[in-house]
């Protein structure tokens, strides 16, 4: 079971786990296929022994259902995701761009012995559910000979060469900077409204920790200092409704994103009413 503060990093490394799935399915179904046209070229040549594809086949036809397949990641990427180092679990950009310790220890690209390294025990299962999609070959050996000083356990060929550019992905990404927020005017205005979408109406940014509470907020550990100038770009009447809608503690300590303010139905009701206001000539 995925913990409350591990969700975010969570899908992060779902979904560096399914692009590397999903790019290994693909190309395994693709060099099949070209196997399989060899092998019938071979036996009978002649250009009406290769026929084209059919009108009704495409490359991902044989792949099986996405739903299926999805089922799949979710299963196998929770389980892997059991025995990443714990720090990682929960690692935010901030804490890695402190911690010089953390950034020398899982620098991308990893590779294969890294994996071994960082991931001893991983359960053979894994393995097994990989090799049944044809993702890993099922009968390999030890990742290298460093594992075996490490646990017992070794862990197979397949499996680390598939975690390496998961794992070089999810930390790449989860140390990345959040993209600044939209610093001037002329690219808010045409940017539109972030709560109407409106870009006809003239913009104003919003604090979305309201100045008026900055010290608070630091001193009781609700946000971090380096947080409190990220803004929102909002017309007059949706900054006017945000204010109504909340008090300044309130916004800060529950709506300090545009998207926690978009879960409120009340604002979502608004933003869509509002929306639909143009002026004569638009």
């Amino acid at each position: 079971m995925i913990r409350e503060d591990q969700q975010h990093n969570y899908d992060i490394f779902r979904e560096c786990f399914s692009t590397v799935l999903i790019e290994r399915i693909t190309r395994h179904e693709a060099h099949g296929k070209s196997k399989r046209k060899r092998d019938r070229r071979a036996a009978k040549p002649g250009p009406e022994d290769t026929p084209a594809r059919g009108h009704g086949e495409t490359p991902t036809e044989n792949l099986g259902s996405p739903e299926e397949l999805a089922d799949f990641v979710d299963f196998t990427a929770e389980q892997t995701f059991e025995y990443l180092p714990e720090e990682l679990k929960t690692v935010q950009h901030y804490e890695w761009a402190k911690d010089a310790e953390m950034q020398a220890r899982y620098q991308p690209p990893l590779t294969s012995a890294d994996i071994a390294e960082l991931m001893p025990s991983l359960d053979p299962a894994i393995e097994e559910s990989l090799a049944a999609y044809g993702i890993v070959d099922g009968t390999s050996t030890s990742a290298s000979a460093s594992s075996n000083r490490i646990s017992n356990r070794r862990n197979p060929q397949g499996l680390v060469q598939v975690l390496a550019p998961v794992l070089s992905a999810f930390i790449t990404t989860v140390s990345t900077p959040p993209p600044p927020p939209i610093s001037t005017k002329q690219a808010a205005q045409e940017a539109g409204c972030e709560i109407c979408g409106r870009n006809w109406v003239n913009l104003t940014y919003h604090h979305l920790i309201p100045r008026f509470v900055h010290d608070k907020v630091v001193k009781r550990g609700w946000h971090r200092e380096e947080d409190l100038q990220n803004v929102a770009w909002l017309c007059g009447a949706c900054h006017r409704f945000v204010h109504r809608f909340a008090g300044h503690e309130e916004l800060a300590r529950h709506y300090y994103t545009v998207e926690l303010l978009m879960e409120e139905e009340s604002i979502v009701k608004w933003a869509d009413w509002v929306g639909r206001l143009r002026w004569k000539g638009r």
